[in-house]
């Protein structure tokens, strides 16, 4: 093809698929100009117009407006750097589009009241200094006055959420969902409970350095027995039950009697509480953790074990 040959708009519109109206547009406003004109007054284009249609086109569809296009094909403006600057501008639509997106699936499926719609759209917008203001609120309610900061200190990291930069829409759900929780008093209360249970572990236990918590203990011991099926009220629970007993009068530093056993049951049924669980699973998909186990089923085990064997 020569180089030197001109195109009328109605060929240039025929070679770059855009209609003649659409390069009429482009041309009026000096992003692709004319090289010259026809003995009639009608514009011609140069080849170089074929190249310049086919970028602007890509760069509409990237979602450029006209001006930054026009600097960038008259390379008043660096293509890479418009587009790390769009690249980014993206970014924080698709991070604005997911959080509504959460919001509104959160509304669909939970039959959410106006308040709390408001309320769960005022989460999702938290910035990152916000959420963790609030969830150190829901800490310092939690651990705080315990007198045992260090051996809290992982317990209190592991129970941080930390929603990513570009979180997934199941990740906003969840962190959504944490932070009610975490404003809810009746939670921080089940919570505060336990944390006041295991700080007294640590603080009468005589071992030296962190004390397993109970629920492990309980877990390691009793799980074995659920998984094969063993009835917590029958004779061969006794010895189960009598493994984790004087683990817990160890930490207590107490006789394994019926007063202790009462105390643990009503220990592990604080553990128990559903809500708890349902935290530790939020913060999961929050941190991209994997999903945690399950300790209903051991703890209700055990419960039934102890209450069977405190009544009599």
């Amino acid at each position: 093809m020569d180089g030197d040959a001109l195109y009328s708009i109605g060929e240039l519109a025929r070679r770059t698929g855009l209609t003649v109206k659409t390069i009429r547009f482009y041309s009026d406003r000096g992003i692709v100009a004319p090289t010259d004109r026809s003995p009639a007054g009608y514009r011609l284009y140069g080849i170089d117009a074929v190249a310049r249609l086919d970028l602007v086109r890509t760069l509409r569809e990237l979602g450029l407006d006209l001006p930054t296009i026009r600097k960038v094909v008259d390379r008043e403006l660096s293509l890479p750097e418009v587009a790390a600057a769009h690249a980014e501008a993206l970014a924080v639509q698709i991070r604005v589009l997911r959080l509504r997106r959460a919001v509104l699936t959160a509304v669909a499926e939970r039959g959410s009241t106006p308040e709390e719609t408001e309320l769960m759209h005022r989460l999702a917008q938290l910035s990152e200094d916000e959420r963790r203001r609030l969830i150190g609120d829901f800490l310092d309610a939690v651990f705080g006055g315990l007198g045992a900061a260090p051996a809290f200190a992982g317990v209190m990291r592991s129970l941080t959420p930390e929603l990513p930069d570009n979180p997934e829409t199941e990740q906003v759900q969840a962190w959504v969902e944490l932070a009610e929780m975490s404003l809810n008093p009746g939670f921080r209360a089940v919570v505060r409970r336990i944390a006041e249970d295991q700080a007294a572990e640590q603080t009468r236990s005589d071992t030296v350095g962190p004390r397993r918590d109970i629920a492990a203990a309980v877990r390691d011991q009793a799980g074995p027995a659920v998984t094969a099926g063993v009835d917590p009220a029958s004779p061969q629970a006794d010895p189960i039950v009598a493994e984790f007993t004087a683990h817990y009068a160890h930490l207590l530093g107490r006789p394994d009697d019926v007063e202790l056993r009462r105390r643990l049951a009503t220990r592990l049924e604080s553990v128990n509480d559903p809500r708890r669980e349902r935290y530790l699973r939020l913060l999961a998909v929050v941190n991209g953790w994997p999903a945690p186990e399950s300790l209903a089923p051991v703890l209700d085990w055990s419960v039934r074990a102890l209450r069977v064997r405190t009544q009599r």
